[in-house]
């Protein structure tokens, strides 16, 4: 068994306030929330630094935790969940990232499932084959690469590897190239170990917290998911794709 913990914050660049933003007839955060109850989980929290996001998640009935307003990071909120509840270090705890109202009930168990799996990684992620060209050079697709045992090399918003001998990429999961899935689990005592440490130059130019645990050594297995999620929203664009998405769940 292990946790789930929510990072919702209201002050996002692109899209502010975005979890309370409604699709299909409920705050983004309760669709998210609901798609956490529908695993295996021992326990859900939400974790937010701000009051209106804590009031409409206690409406829906969610177990919410108020946390720091200095997080440079969903990672570090959600180490403050575990210090405050006293979570063992070798506990398991995903990340769901309130962003992700078509992430499958699935996928979270698997991501939970490759750290028993692999008991020397401290993180697991998973990864889909990449659909096309577009996907490759969008910056909004974060790519990742990895070594022969699953293991993450590298992550990126660039596509990457780049390959030096063909211009022109019609078919670049060939090269070795896939789409991350933004879900990540935790052993609680590699969250602790994150959290004390300072963001690394990696990932502050790619605006990508995972390069802080590969920068400094964490092991991060990759798994290649069950499914592939429904969409995830960073743009004005996603909200219509993902309210389509969700709309065709409900009749």
């Amino acid at each position: 068994m292990y946790r789930i913990v929510i990072p919702a914050r209201f002050a996002s660049t692109r899209l502010p306030g975005k979890p309370l933003i409604e699709l299909a007839g409920k705050p983004m955060l309760r669709w998210v929330y609901e798609r956490a109850l529908q695993c295996r989980a021992r326990e859900v929290v939400i974790a937010t630094d701000d009051e209106r996001i804590r009031a409409v998640a206690a409406g829906f009935g969610a177990d919410v935790m108020m946390t720091a307003l200095d997080h440079a990071s969903g990672t570090d909120r959600i180490a403050e969940v575990a210090a405050a509840r006293g979570w063992d270090d070798e506990d398991v705890v995903v990340n769901l990232q309130g962003d992700e109202p078509g992430m499958p009930a699935a996928l979270i168990d698997q991501v939970a499932d490759l750290l028993v799996q692999f008991p020397r990684a401290q993180i697991a992620t998973l990864a889909s084959p990449l659909q096309s060209r577009e996907e490759y050079f969008d910056p909004n697709v974060v790519k990742l690469v990895t070594d022969r045992e699953g293991r993450a090399l590298y992550f990126s918003r660039a596509p990457i590897p780049w390959s030096r001998d063909q211009l022109h990429l019609d078919t670049p999961a060939q090269f070795g190239a896939r789409r991350h899935i933004g879900l990540y689990a935790y052993r609680v005592g590699a969250l602790r170990r994150l959290a004390a440490l300072e963001p690394a130059p990696l990932e502050q130019t790619e605006k990508l917290e995972q390069l802080r645990a590969l920068f400094h050594g964490l092991e991060i297995r990759v798994g290649e998911a069950d499914c592939r999620p429904g969409p995830d929203v960073n743009t004005p664009e996603d909200l219509a794709r993902a309210a389509a998405a969700l709309a065709a769940t409900t009749q």
